[in-house]
């Protein structure tokens, strides 16, 4: 089995990235201005700590409940999070990425100001969203992460992106290989129509057989019932809603079940 740089990140062979979800913060809606940002720490310290004692190899933070998402994201929630993962630094035991939805330039000026490892990103493609009309500019991503002296940092390309579909319809194989050709990501992620909904075996089997040199993760939809046939396929997977209490997208992680999906990822994983 072909080596890849995720090995060095995590050591071991299919990782399981978890998602640490944060709560609204200062300038979203949904904001709990009464409790403040003391709130919004503690449920990210409790999830953070759940997911590293269940086990997992990887944790990425994300502005998940900012809803509804911006394109580009007010200074406001960069600044709140980069406090946050500080408080949390000293906690955090296992290499960590961030994600502000769905701003790469935010994303990466928070990466490199926590020092997070890899970044998860919509970095190319026009499409058709829920947001509106949804362009990109890659080319200008990757200059911005040079200047920032952020060129170490992972990047992981969503190239189904939730919730969106390309502006012209075009074949997962065909998106796959340009994608490769023309950005060199460091890895790809395949997902569902919306966090929870699981990523399409077939679809995942074709990306994986036309880019094989590339990391390719599962990226939505990944449980207890299905993880095998996943990581049968992908070289990894990125891990959230099976993690919270009774499977619920809006719920805090629950430790037990983290552990329980981790044993069979670890026991699955002597294979490889």
């Amino acid at each position: 089995m072909k080596q890849y740089w995720t090995e060095d990140i995590f050591h071991t062979k299919k990782p399981i990235i978890a998602m640490c979800h944060l709560q609204a913060m200062p300038g979203d809606p949904g904001y709990d201005k009464a409790c403040g940002m003391q709130k919004v720490i503690a449920l990210a310290r409790a999830d953070l700590l759940a997911l590293q004692e269940g086990g997992v190899d990887g944790v990425m933070f994300s502005n998940e409940f900012s809803l509804p998402y911006l394109l580009k994201v007010n200074p406001e929630t960069t600044a709140a999070m980069g406090r946050i993962i500080g408080e949390l630094m000293a906690e955090i035991t296992i290499p960590y990425g961030v994600n502000v939805l769905w701003d790469p330039f935010a994303s990466l000026d928070l990466a490199a100001a926590v020092d997070a490892k890899f970044v998860r990103e919509i970095f190319s493609g026009v499409y058709a969203s829920d947001f509106g009309l949804w362009n990109t500019n890659c080319g200008s991503v990757i200059r911005h992460q040079h200047a920032l002296g952020a060129e170490n940092v992972k990047l992981l390309f969503n190239i189904v992106p939730e919730a969106a579909r390309y502006l012209t319809p075009r074949d997962i194989s065909e998106i796959a290989k340009s994608t490769v050709f023309n950005h060199l990501p460091d890895a790809l992620c395949v997902s569902g129509l919306t966090a929870g909904v699981q990523t399409d075996a077939a679809t995942l089997k074709q990306v994986k057989d036309v880019v094989p040199n590339t990391v390719v993760f599962a990226n939505t939809g990944v449980r207890l019932e299905n993880v095998e046939e996943q990581l049968g396929i992908a070289d990894g997977a990125v891990v959230a809603t099976t993690f919270k209490i009774d499977g619920v997208f809006q719920n805090a992680v629950d430790q037990k079940r983290v552990k329980a999906f981790m044993d069979k990822v670890k026991a699955f994983r002597k294979n490889f």
